[in-house]
């Protein structure tokens, strides 16, 4: 991970001063548990160029974590990839540059646009290169994006999401810097620290001059802030500090965050009457399914056995345990972290006498389990975007065809309500996801799923309902049928 700051033009070796780093020494510092290296390449009077790097041990990545035991924190881009971590390492190298506060004699030059070439890289980021460009160009720059074609030999993705990128344009040292530490980390939209108000100091700071007449600025500080309190306290807070009242739309206060976070942090509006003085409490999306879910098996005549597929930490499972007419519950989960979580939830069940205590399962979607066959009820509850499109076939075929459980409930987000979202139509909800289908494409694979199968298909959705845009959850409901099943 690197940034390459470039200068060009008369006094382009002023720089040094503004950076405080001798041009004929090497920095080599330890931040944080990387090792942070800032190396001139070149130094004269009309061109110097400085390469800041870090190299972070993988190690102390996940050292003391609650994820530490889990072989796959291991497996994973953080070392390599220009992120907010990566920022985090080289602010403390780049204060006096950020700051604005060089010796005396150097002062004046803080405000000197100098004709800048920034490059930084590698990033993995799912926004697309259009986005990319709309975050850099109206400060003023030329982008240039450079990534590579990916070579995969079944259809996965024929695009790497990793992106080197080059800007080119007249700013001062002090703005540079400030804008790419704010902005890298919307691009990688990775957080490895808990987000809370002292980001408000972050972006008025790093984004003074610059941020409040952005065209792209609700992208930045939603991806910034990334949780709708927060941005709702941001903006209140900016209005009462700029003196100018925002227009906010309702609709975008209650959603405009939690699409692109973690699937179970979504927000809802309930959608029955309010009382007359009375402020209704939000209802978050991810508890709208599970009423959905719970709902349809409430109904169901059989409901005695039933699997949770990804069962994550256990919630829908901890809350279908108290409903009557269940005799066990799977929480199927291949994550050894979100099984602790899921027990230590469990756990908490004994306290209620009418509970059953599921059953936790280490267990994957790609490898069948004879112990799982015949249920009841079989549940994918946000899942299938999980899985990659080539091996999502096989995975529904094992199902309706090995498995064969009496009714399979699926549910997974609707693409047309991204727009409700604000979000550009080639970003995801969540950066794991594969893929994301509309209600056509979603009813297609269903029908696609059970053309050799003895079931029928319902959908439904869930969630507030905008004409033309659907539900921000659909859902599909599969019943065997029953002559096939007395067969």
């Amino acid at each position: 991970m690197h940034i390459t700051l470039k200068a060009t033009g008369t006094h382009a070796g002023m720089i040094s001063h503004l950076l405080a780093k001798n041009p004929y020494n090497t920095y080599d510092r330890t931040e944080k548990g990387a090792r942070v290296r800032m190396v001139y390449t070149v130094f004269t009077e009309e061109e110097a160029e400085i390469v800041i790097q870090a190299s972070p041990d993988s190690i102390d990545l996940v050292k003391n974590s609650p994820d530490s035991y889990d072989i796959t924190q291991y497996i994973n881009d953080r070392e390599f990839v220009t992120s907010s971590l990566f920022c985090t390492y080289i602010r403390g190298s780049l204060g006096t540059a950020l700051n604005g506060k060089p010796k005396e004699d150097y002062a004046g030059w803080v405000t000197h646009p100098f004709a800048l070439e920034l490059s930084f890289g590698p990033v993995a980021s799912d926004l697309p290169d259009s986005v990319v460009e709309g975050l850099f160009a109206p400060l003023g720059y030329q982008v240039a994006i450079e990534r590579g074609e990916a070579d995969y030999s079944f259809q996965l993705k024929n695009r790497s999401t990793v992106r080197y990128v080059t800007l080119s344009g007249h700013q001062t040292v002090q703005y540079a810097l400030r804008q790419l530490l704010l902005l890298i980390p919307v691009l990688d939209n990775y957080k490895h620290y808990y987000i809370s108000e002292e980001e408000f100091d972050k972006l008025r700071r790093y984004g003074e001059g610059w941020l409040p007449e952005h065209p792209l600025r609700e992208l930045i500080i939603r991806r910034t802030l990334r949780f709708t309190n927060l941005i709702e306290q941001f903006e209140q807070s900016d209005s009462a500090e700029t003196g100018t009242q925002k227009h906010i739309e309702k609709h975008t206060q209650k959603h405009t965050v939690q699409a692109q976070n973690d699937k179970h942090k979504q927000i809802q509006q309930p959608e029955q009457p309010q009382e007359e003085g009375k402020q209704q409490p939000t209802v978050r999306l991810n508890e709208l399914r599970y009423q959905a879910i719970m709902d349809v098996i409430r109904k169901l005549p059989r409901r005695q056995k039933i699997v949770d597929f990804g069962s994550g930490e256990g919630k829908l499972s901890a809350r279908m345990a108290r409903m009557t007419g269940i005799e066990e519950i799977w929480a199927v989960e291949p994550s050894a972290y979100a099984q602790v979580r899921a027990m230590e939830r469990f756990a908490k069940l004994e306290r209620h006498t009418d509970a059953i205590i599921p059953t936790p399962m280490m267990g994957s979607l790609f490898y069948y389990d004879e112990q799982l066959r015949g249920k009841d009820v079989m549940i994918l509850c946000e899942v299938i975007e999980h899985v990659d499109e080539h091996r999502l076939n096989r995975v529904m075929k094992t199902i309706v065809t090995e498995y064969q459980p009496n009714v399979l409930i699926v549910t997974t987000p609707n693409r047309e309500y991204n727009e409700v979202y604000r979000m550009n139509q080639q970003e995801l909800r969540h950066g794991d996801h594969r893929f994301e289908w509309n209600r056509s494409e979603f009813q297609e694979q269903c029908e696609q799923w059970i053309e050799e199968a003895p079931y029928s298909v319902a959908l439904k959705g869930i969630g507030e309902e905008i004409e033309g845009f659907g539900q921000p959850t659909q859902m599909a409901i599969f019943t065997r049928r029953k002559e096939q099943k007395e067969a």
